[in-house]
């Protein structure tokens, strides 16, 4: 199935400003258009309860999970992100027998992170990790592919790109 849905799953910096941005962008005619039939669903808190809450809003099999973990050793974020790989783990072999966990997660989980060593003994598949420089911190990653990954899965690539040409227009301006 194609995927519909994204969860994000982050704490502080990594999970504020991509859902500050996702709220705000909900009302743009354009993103109101470039979104139909998707959703993003946000995971920070280390309660099971907000994790089963967000993950019943939406079809496993049409999900994409995103870890933002700078370092990929976030106590809580990478609580959330054992929880979702569970999930995906139980829902997609419980529909097909067939289905590996390598698979599973390889085609189902990308990462935002500077810790690609991490990243890949997790089980992420290389080609959906997207770095960052490690000296951007939480406060300013909104900017980096923290907050333009999830963006650009929600509302399309071309939102994210004047979203980020606003911020760097913002910058000289009051440079």
């Amino acid at each position: 199935k194609a995927f519909k849905n994204v969860m994000v799953i982050g704490i502080g910096g990594s999970y504020l400003g991509p859902e500050f941005v996702i709220e705000a962008l909900k009302s743009d005619a354009t993103c109101k258009e470039t979104s139909t039939g998707r959703k993003v669903v946000f995971v920070a808190n280390v309660d099971p309860t907000d994790f089963h809450r967000r993950s019943a809003e939406i079809d496993p099999e049409e999900t994409f999970v995103v870890i933002n973990s700078k370092t990929f050793t976030t106590a809580e974020t990478m609580l959330n992100a054992k929880m979702a790989k569970n999930w995906l783990l139980t829902s997609l072999k419980a529909k097909s027998a067939d289905l590996t966990d390598e698979s599973i997660i390889a085609h189902h989980m990308g990462a935002v992170s500077t810790n690609l060593k991490l990243t890949s003994e997790f089980g992420i598949n290389d080609n959906f990790v997207f770095g960052f420089w490690d000296w951007v911190g939480g406060r300013f990653s909104v900017w980096s592919a923290v907050g333009a990954l999830p963006t650009a899965l929600q509302y399309g690539y071309e939102v994210a790109a004047e979203f980020l040409a606003g911020g760097c227009y913002m910058d000289t301006h009051f440079a």
